[in-house]
């Protein structure tokens, strides 16, 4: 029951998630709303990026962003980023299944060479540094889909493209 508590809801946020990178269009992926802004394709790869870090949460004791190159090339379609999205679902899910409370309640540490930017039990990290990350780049991405006028899914109940339907 704690475990439960502690993983929450991930594998509805990772369903959620995957639904709005369905709606990823090809013809779109190099597209950005601002000079700052990552690309379409890019932020998608982001939300990659992130499950592999939840995995890595559960994998290693920590995580060295120093040894990971600064900004990963965008993967350039839906179909590429919805297999390895899937790929490494398949991954976290196998992990949760198996860790226990002792696990999750391990110390987990996110550093930059020497510099600790973090260090936390795994399922705060996994929390934070995971799935709320995750549905805060998912919620940009939403808004990118909105901005190229692509029909948004629901997150948590029906859209203003789904209402009515």
């Amino acid at each position: 029951m704690v475990k439960q508590l502690i993983i929450g809801d991930a594998i509805h946020e990772l369903a959620t998630t995957r639904r709005i990178l369905m709606c990823l269009p090809d013809e779109h992926m190099t597209w950005r709303p601002h000079v700052k802004s990552m690309t379409l394709g890019g932020l998608a790869t982001h939300l990659i990026n992130l499950l592999n870090w939840q995995v890595a949460i559960l994998l290693y004791p920590e995580f060295d962003t120093s040894t990971v190159p600064l900004r990963r090339e965008a993967l350039e379609s839906r179909e590429d980023v919805l297999e390895e999205f899937d790929a490494n679902v398949v991954k976290l899910e196998k992990l949760v299944a198996e860790c226990d409370e002792k696990t999750l309640g391990e110390e987990w540490t996110l550093r930059n060479g020497e510099h600790i930017i973090l260090r936390q039990s795994r399922a705060n990290a996994l929390r934070t540094f995971g799935i709320s990350h995750m549905v805060h780049h998912r919620a940009q991405l939403g808004v990118y889909l909105r901005l190229l006028d692509i029909p948004v899914p629901g997150f948590y109940g029906t859209s203003a493209d789904e209402e009515g339907k």
